[in-house]
């Protein structure tokens, strides 16, 4: 994998490089807030408290422990399911707006405890984490993350998943045993969100409180919305938009946010379904096979 990297960056520019393995962690990022948002239908504003607990669990692991890199990501991630999973049952008879307010002040209190966090150095931020982080380690990850997210949501466990989301009083009646899936997507989500603020951790050798703050939450929705809600080729694709945008918008200095509203809001308007809408990845696969068949047949 380093000799990859090495090679990348003979043919690669670091600042190229640099966005394409943000975009690699923004896509783990979105996924997992998919599958909380998108799929099951539960509105969580607070994906960057789930992102900051598996960043410095993971960082803290590494740096102050000594514990190897795979392990101290693999911990953050769990930490991050952890506390998704105990968010996730107070939660259940809560929809909407009221998940929303308390997914915002769930991510304020884990914010506002790194600030006063003394291993993780408060305000000031924690510094010197090793960059284990790097182009093949993020893709790998991102492919391991997609192939696992279709097979979730091709499943059964998937299908009740998005009958959760049209319908919980209907999927209930029909056996769907809806206490259950809404934890578990409140779990898998935050693991997917831990594991992105681990790699992002020791990609970015600093993290400080105010990384994982309000804006990065929405930020992260956006990513979710703008591609196609409970569609992962559309989570996808938003992911890169949105990591891009800011960056292709700086030759517009000062007025790049605004741009950047500007863009989003005409999007919503003319899409309002996302980009993608609700296409899902076997419904992809499933046209492209009727298309090869017809052209054996012909």
């Amino acid at each position: 994998m380093k000799n990859l990297d090495a090679y990348l960056m003979q043919y690669i520019d670091p600042y190229y490089l640099r966005i394409l393995i943000l975009i690699g962690i923004n896509i783990i990022l979105a996924l997992g807030l998919n599958i909380i948002t998108g799929v099951t239908g539960q509105l969580s504003m607070g994906h960057a408290g789930f992102m900051s607990l598996g960043a410095y669990t993971s960082a803290i692991l590494s740096l102050q422990l000594g514990v190897p890199f795979w392990i101290a990501l693999l911990g953050g991630a769990f930490m991050a399911a952890f506390f998704g999973f105990l968010i996730g049952i107070p939660t259940l008879r809560l929809e909407g707006d009221y998940l929303a307010m308390v997914t915002i002040g769930f991510a304020e209190i884990i914010r506002v405890f790194f600030l006063n966090f003394e291993p993780g150095g408060k305000a000031v931020g924690l510094a010197g984490i090793p960059q284990n982080t790097n182009f093949s380690v993020v893709v790998l990850l991102v492919i391991i993350v997609i192939f696992l997210n279709a097979r979730l949501l091709n499943s059964r466990m998937g299908r009740a998943l998005y009958a959760i989301r049209e319908d919980e009083i209907a999927a209930e009646s029909c056996g769907v045993n809806t206490t259950g899936f809404k934890v578990m997507a409140f779990a898998l989500g935050s693991f997917l969100g831990g594991l992105g603020g681990g790699l992002y951790a020791h990609y970015m050798f600093f993290i400080n409180p105010q990384d994982f703050g309000f804006m990065k939450s929405i930020e992260l929705l956006n990513m979710v919305v703008l591609g196609g809600m409970g569609s992962i080729p559309g989570t996808i694709l938003g992911a890169i938009i949105l990591t891009l945008a800011p960056e292709l918008l700086r030759v517009v200095a000062e007025y790049r946010l605004l741009f950047y509203g500007a863009l989003l809001v005409i999007l919503m308007i003319f899409r309002p379904n996302g980009l993608l809408g609700d296409v899902r990845i076997y419904d992809i696969r499933k046209r492209w096979w009727k298309k090869e068949v017809k052209t054996c047949q012909s």
